[in-house]
């Protein structure tokens, strides 16, 4: 087992150190390690990949995505943009309070961080250029507050971590994003308020209740999407997957016979679009389920548990250290094959600290969207740097702040478990029982023999989908 091991990390290391993408490096690296371990390869690998994607679950996915593009194209990021202009653009540096807030509405709308730089950023950045607001300045601000969008609901790296942690309600989970994103996009605000009073940038026109009512019944069509996906869900109407059906028909009649901006022809591109990222998604999630099953039979999860509660019984320390470890991942690693890697490794370390899978979730989910807006390989990051037509090296130094306001939002969202598990339990996902025995919650030393957290149940609970693990 120990030359199974040694075998697949360096075989993985290698694969990723000569560029090869993430998803044939995961399954090339099991295919070695089965084989050098004397099993027959091809029909390992072929029957856990099957089963890895064998999920009802994973049906929201695709449906997201497209749900996502016919957003991105329908018109919805401008109505969302004059709405927010209404409500914050008479705030010094009130473009800055726009940019941020219309990243997080139309981010959690369309599930997708990309989506929003693109989107919002298309029209924020050359507005803010023009008003005299410096250009990195900007790109900076539509990169980092298009991430809120991953932890506000619905959202497509929720559901891949419930799957990846085995039966993990993708609802709570939804539930549980709501305040960390809202606080994120709060601490990118303040660093907005910060360099808009220093630099004397700009205040828009006092909007009348007239002008802001009038704005809200544009976008009104727009932000109730949210309020059907979750109503949904929460009220046992439909499950999460059948609520992202459910998100792409109405994104289709607004979009196409509402809004009339995306035209029938554009519907093919935008579905080979869809099947385009939904395939890579598949593909990764596929090979991280043999990747996860040689990590079972290698006991590697363990080893790594065992380290880590080796080296201090202290929770705090132990957590830092994790919160590092995944901010470093983040920085070279894109979200979906890091939240497939590292979930089995360190959800069973957290798990014998006492903290509830939903919230270390969360804490994931909250570290790698750091990742997305850090160079080398930060989508966001590239993807803003086109839009607005600079360098990553020249707006990596208006990052800096930025970053600072994410990371103490996230120690925040680590150190204070109610931010996660205080919704779901009153909207019914989780009982108070199992979020009780969070270790900040109660005076007792964490436990380091792991005791399984009892799965949520709740008021007429929301209809239940199964999900295999990979």
């Amino acid at each position: 087992m120990e030359l199974m091991t040694l075998i697949f990390i360096l075989v993985f290391i290698l694969l990723i150190i000569i560029n090869v993408p993430i998803a044939v490096a995961i399954a090339l690296s099991t295919f070695v390690a089965i084989l050098a371990e004397g099993s027959d390869p091809a029909v390992v690998v072929a029957g856990k990949m099957a089963n890895g994607v064998n999920s009802f679950a994973l049906l929201a996915i695709p449906f997201f995505i497209l749900s996502g593009h016919l957003m991105g194209r329908g018109g919805m990021a401008r109505r969302l943009i004059n709405f927010a202009g209404t409500l914050v653009g008479f705030l010094p540096g009130g473009l800055a309070y726009v940019n941020t807030l219309t990243c997080m509405l139309f981010g959690s709308i369309s599930g997708s961080a990309s989506a929003a730089v693109s989107s919002v950023g298309g029209f924020m950045i050359p507005e803010m250029n023009r008003k005299g607001y410096n250009k990195e300045f900007n790109v900076a601000v539509t990169t980092t507050a298009a991430t809120t969008g991953l932890l506000i609901p619905p959202s497509n790296i929720m559901i891949v971590y419930s799957v990846a942690a085995g039966s993990v309600s993708i609802a709570a989970m939804f539930m549980a994003g709501v305040l960390p994103g809202i606080i994120t996009g709060i601490f990118i605000m303040f660093v907005c308020g910060y360099f808009a009073f220093r630099n004397n940038y700009p205040r828009e026109k006092r909007s009348s209740l007239k002008e802001i009512l009038i704005s809200f019944m544009h976008a009104f069509l727009s932000l109730i999407l949210i309020i059907i996906v979750i109503g949904g869900i929460l009220g046992g109407v439909f499950t999460a997957t059948e609520a992202a059906a459910i998100a792409v028909v109405y994104s289709f009649l607004l979009a196409v016979v509402l809004y009339r901006e995306v035209k029938l022809k554009d519907i093919p591109d935008i579905l080979l679009q869809t099947g385009i990222t939904t395939a890579i998604v598949m593909l990764m999630i596929g090979a991280s389920s043999g990747m996860s099953w040689v990590m079972t039979i290698t006991n590697i999860p363990q080893s790594v548990s065992h380290a880590l509660l080796g080296l201090s019984d202290n929770p705090i320390i132990i957590l830092l250290t994790i919160n590092f470890l995944l901010l470093f991942v983040g920085t070279f690693m894109d979200m979906t094959p890091a939240v497939l890697i590292f979930t089995p490794i360190f959800l069973p370390v957290v798990k014998a600290l006492g903290m509830h899978e939903i919230h270390f979730g969360i804490i994931l989910i909250a570290n790698l969207c750091i990742g997305l807006c850090t160079p080398p390989v930060g989508a966001c990051l590239f993807i803003g740097c086109g839009v607005g037509k600079t360098t990553i090296a020249k707006v990596t130094g208006k990052l800096l702040p930025f970053f600072g306001a994410m990371v103490v939002a996230l120690l925040c969202i680590t150190y204070f478990p109610k931010l996660s598990l205080w919704l779901p339990v009153k909207t019914g996902q989780l009982k108070q029982s199992s979020v009780d025995k969070a270790y900040f919650m109660t005076s007792s030393k964490p436990d380091k023999k792991h005791s399984a957290v009892k799965k949520k149940s709740g008021k007429a609970a929301p209809r239940k989908e199964k999900t295999a693990k990979p």
